[in-house]
């Protein structure tokens, strides 16, 4: 019988297992699969905590509709009925500015203008902003194949202030990066599209929002939020996944300390002692960590994966009598950097999806560090609420004293897509090839998200499989 280890159970290393168990059962294989992760508890970044009736997400709290792979493998888990939208009526974000929270104009899909007289009425832009929004249909592309950062490609489409105020809070907070080193091929490649087929971002997005509107009337069934989530919390994808791995497919609490390659078998050491052999093996851990695993085995590869850098950020999640609290109608906010304030954003949670907590609370959770405050990520406890309530009460007036407070710290835990990542994950791929039977899945690589985990999982197992049981 193979053997296949899976090294960290994230939701990557959940997803590879379970793909290969069910993929291996359907074409009559049979392997033994045995993930082992150093922590004590499996799931990664996702952690939901229900405390008091209030449900907390320490990590992310959803996913998005538009990468499928998320929807899809909850409906294969049994869980489609749990599948909830975002509670559309209080839909709406606001824009920190000059100290004064802006209503995001409507028709403002990420950082691309649809609509007109949102544009022109809206108070977050001046009018040469505006106007310069509004002239992206006549820049002409750039037709080049050469990587750009976020930064370059938004001052160049859409301008100074577009950047400023909406694509660095909002597109560049998700990845909690910095603008003038992430790259767009890796980042953002469908901006890139649509620039390469329609000439401009507005053309591309009118286009695409056509699209969609005729696969939605052709299907039928609720038409989905840009945010989805369970109505359980997203753990819940994670218990049902481990339910069916089975505890005995499972080692919590264990270390690996190297791995070596011999006679076409892979030999784990443990950090107390113990060695597994195994016919395959398979890293979802981040790439500083399988760094520090394949030195041994592969230097130039541990050296090539640390090149992927990494930043440490933390969500603070506070709850508040509703009695007390007066918060604009919306999901919440997010802060340019140019604002110099220590949190990112915040966002209403019991606003945004429904069952968070009881109608007398209100729920907020914020979010600090990432690549311009990381250091704010080694903040204690005290501190860090302390900091968090300072923001809210500069920002939305908020005094009131919070009747929960949860703080959960991720550090090193988000990939940064930086210029050069492409080639960087093109040579890494082709090194990883010269090791028959060892792969590498995550976020580090092919898509930060809930949705890119998963399909990797899904493409990792496959390959492995295919690498065991050859076709003849």
């Amino acid at each position: 019988m193979k053997r296949v280890v899976i090294i960290g159970g994230g939701i990557s290393g959940l997803s590879t297992a379970l793909y290969l168990k069910e993929q291996a059962a359907s074409a009559g294989h049979e392997i033994e699969c045995l993930l082992i992760e150093k922590g004590s508890r499996l799931g990664g970044n996702i952690l939901t905590e229900k405390v008091d009736g209030f449900l907390i997400e320490g990590g992310p709290d959803c996913f998005l509709s538009e990468k499928p792979w998320a929807a899809q493998l909850c409906r294969h888990l049994g869980l489609g009925d749990q599948i909830m939208p975002t509670t559309e009526e209080n839909k709406g974000t606001f824009v920190l500015s000059k100290g004064r929270l802006h209503e995001m104009p409507d028709g403002l899909i990420l950082m691309v203008p649809t609509k007109i007289m949102p544009l022109i009425t809206t108070s977050l832009f001046s009018w040469l902003g505006k106007l310069r929004m509004g002239f992206e249909i006549f820049i002409p592309p750039r037709h080049s194949k050469e990587d750009e950062t976020l930064g370059s490609f938004v001052r160049r489409r859409l301008g100074k202030e577009a950047l400023d105020k909406i694509a660095e809070p909002l597109v560049a907070g998700v990845h909690a990066g910095d603008p003038e080193t992430m790259s767009m091929r890796a980042s953002f490649p469908k901006f890139m599209e649509m620039e390469d087929e329609h000439g401009s971002l507005v053309k591309g997005m009118l286009a695409r929002m056509k699209k969609a509107k005729e696969v939605q009337r052709a299907s039928s069934g609720p038409r989905p939020t840009m945010f989805m989530t369970l109505k359980g919390g997203l753990s819940e994808m994670i218990n049902e996944i481990v339910s069916r791995l089975g505890s005995s497919s499972i080692k919590l609490n264990t270390s690996v300390a190297k791995v070596e390659e011999k006679g076409g078998k892979y030999f784990l050491t443990m950090e107390a002692g113990a060695t597994i052999e195994a016919d395959s093996v398979i890293f979802s851990t981040p790439a500083h960590i399988s760094s520090s695993l394949l030195v041994e085995l592969d230097n130039p590869l541990s050296e090539k994966l640390q090149t992927i850098p990494y930043v440490s950020t933390a969500t603070v999640t506070l709850a508040f009598n509703a009695s007390e609290v007066k918060l604009p109608k919306s999901f919440g906010f997010v802060i340019p950097r140019v604002e110099e304030r220590k949190i990112m954003a915040a966002t209403f949670t019991s606003r945004k999806f429904a069952g968070r907590c009881s109608d007398e609370y209100i729920m907020i959770r914020c979010f600090v560090g990432g690549s311009k405050n990381e250091y704010l990520v080694a903040l204690d406890d005290k501190e860090m609420v302390d900091m968090v309530r300072g923001e809210l009460k500069d920002i939305i007036g908020l005094n009131a004293e919070p009747v929960l407070s949860r703080v959960y710290r991720w550090r090193k835990a988000m990939p940064q897509y930086t210029i050069g990542h492409l080639e960087r994950v093109r040579w890494i791929s082709e090194r990883v090839h010269q090791h028959p039977g060892l792969y590498l899945t995550g976020s580090a690589y092919n898509g930060i998200g809930i949705s890119d985990s998963i399909r990797e999982g899904e493409i990792t197992a496959k390959k492995c499989l295919d690498y065991l049981f050859p076709k003849r």
